[in-house]
């Protein structure tokens, strides 16, 4: 498959009309072609005007048959083979196998809503019969599923280009909801874009669904973007990236006259704490290991560990030692764009001039498209008087945090801003003492994880993606898992209705009803 440089609106492949991205080979900063084209107002328009007329008509397509769709969007993924593994590689700089597990991870996604589909327990199907003998009053016939918000407009994220892009997680489980998804490509990575894009396109085709249930836009500048939230036809916003952006998309949608839900996840430190007990026992395999996790992909993780925290003491330093110098071995990584790669510099320089941070190590210094690790140390002290020790560095830097004593930690672990993830260092010696933290970790987190770090996010039904402010915009979510459909979707109850006029899932002789609850009580189709 060929890379056009077009945008995709509905049935159509066209020339963008409003600028020019070119993407750039993020090894050597030489120019990719093709050229790409930035959409105008009017296509933009026509992408939400098809996306609206075809709501109402996939919303209400069977749960299996978008499992079929999301299916096929996978095996067109896999399909495009090499093409797609090589442009990706070129686009985002980062290693082929990281790229060919990103597509299996990609893969991986939309099959896991497509049996989530099959099942049909994401309608939340209940049912109060009435109750007409009632006393004082009778009680009315009521059910109850949840349907799709309406188009969603979905943010391609700098640093998956495959599994949080134009098929990732926030426009599988937005299809899969029932919800038409315009996608606005990530500039950084166009061609993977486009390529991933017609993959969905003859999808929609092979399923014959509606016209506008797909559509993809890239944007010279920002005015896509802004203008895709702003639409009337938008119900909703898919979007990873930095704080910034995330906030601006918020205060477009808030703006609006009939307001949306941006879900947004926006930055994260990850803190990882490290116990007395286990740092006694393995301080150099947990330094070694920590290593090895904040380099990975160049840092360039949204759970990367970007925080440690531990009491001082001879167990801590071994940690540091093994930290240094299993960093001093690893080679600078290239990042994903130059802009991402100046300011992760501005930030390891920041750190470095801090009166009260001390540098710890370095990883081996690259060429001028490389990040290279940095680890730093300060105290408690110093952290907790300077809210800028808070900010995140997106690489693979690290900030330790010296506390006197496990009091001190906590304070620490209060002051921080919500987190993706919370990593606990500890042997069986440590649970009283991490028992006691738990509650302020939960507030804190939307996954706690013991002796391992956040890099790493499993794909299935029990995983969170997301935590409380400003990690993300809506701590009661996940863009990642089975879980993250419940963002498209909301509740609508039908009271009294004539069983003719019901949804087919809701009537009562429903074949389409795999779980429902029966007066508060779960059953099952053979029930």
């Amino acid at each position: 498959m060929n890379i056009s440089g077009e945008l995709l609106i509905g049935r159509q492949a066209v020339r963008g009309g409003a600028g020019t991205i070119h993407a750039i080979d993020a090894a050597t900063g030489a120019t990719l072609e093709p050229a790409f084209g930035g959409a105008t107002p009017e296509q933009l328009d026509q992408a939400c005007a098809l996306a609206w007329q075809a709501f109402d008509t996939y919303r209400e397509t069977a749960p299996e048959r978008r499992a079929d769709f999301l299916e096929a969007i996978a095996a067109n993924i896999l399909a495009l083979g090499d093409v797609l593994i090589e442009r990706c590689v070129s686009e985002s700089g980062l290693l082929r196998a990281r790229i060919e597990g990103e597509r299996g991870r990609t893969v991986g996604q939309l099959r896991l809503f497509a049996g989530m589909l099959r099942q049909g327990d994401f309608l939340e199907l209940r049912v109060d019969p009435a109750q007409p003998e009632r006393k004082p009053l009778p009680r009315p016939d009521l059910r109850l599923r949840h349907i799709p918000l309406g188009p969603v407009a979905v943010f391609g994220a700098s640093n998956f280009p495959l599994a949080f892009s134009v098929a990732g997680g926030d426009t599988a489980s937005a299809l899969a909801a029932g919800c038409p998804v315009i996608v606005k490509a990530h500039p950084a990575h166009p061609g993977t874009s486009g390529l991933v894009g017609r993959a969905i396109k003859q999808a929609v085709r092979e399923l014959d669904l509606p016209e506008g249930t797909f559509s993809l836009l890239f944007d010279a500048g920002l005015a896509v973007g802004q203008g895709l939230v702003a639409d009337r036809r938008i119900k909703a916003v898919g979007f990873t990236g930095s704080r910034a952006g995330g906030m601006a998309l918020m205060a477009i949608a808030a703006a609006r006259p009939e307001p949306i839900p941006v879900f947004a996840e926006m930055s994260s430190i990850n803190p990882v704490l490290l116990f007395p007990h286990a740092l006694a026992h393995r301080a150099a395999a947990i330094g070694e290991a920590f290593a090895g996790s904040l380099t990975l992909g160049a840092g360039q993780f949204c759970t990367n560990p970007g925080l440690v925290l531990a009491v001082a003491g001879e167990g801590l330093d071994r940690f540091l030692e093994s930290a240094a110098a299993s960093l001093a071995r690893i080679g600078a990584q290239c990042m994903l764009t130059p802009g991402i790669l100046r300011a992760y510099c501005n930030g390891v320089g920041t750190l470095a001039q801090h009166p009260r941070v001390q540098a710890v190590a370095r990883g081996q210094a690259g060429n001028d498209m490389q990040g290279q690790a940095a680890l730093f140390c300060t105290d408690a002290d110093a952290f907790l008087a300077d809210a800028a020790l808070r900010h995140e560095v997106f690489g693979a830097s690290s900030l330790v945090v010296r506390c006197r004593d496990l009091a001190e930690m906590r304070r620490v672990v209060e002051s921080l801003d919500g987190q993706l993830t919370a990593a606990l260092h500890l042997d069986a010696g440590d649970h009283d003492a991490a028992r006691t933290l738990l509650p302020s970790l939960e507030r804190l987190a939307g996954r706690i994880l013991v002796n391992g770090f956040g890099t790493g996010v499993e794909v299935g039904h029990a995983m969170v993606h997301g935590g409380p402010w400003p990690a993300t915009s809506d701590g009661r979510t996940t863009s990642v898992g089975s879980l993250a459909i419940a963002r498209f979707v909301r509740p609508v109850s039908y009271q009294d209705m004539p069983a003719d006029l019901l949804p087919p899932s809701l009537r009562p002789d429903s074949r389409q009803r795999h779980t429902w609850r029966l007066d508060g009580k779960l059953q099952s189709q053979a029930d």
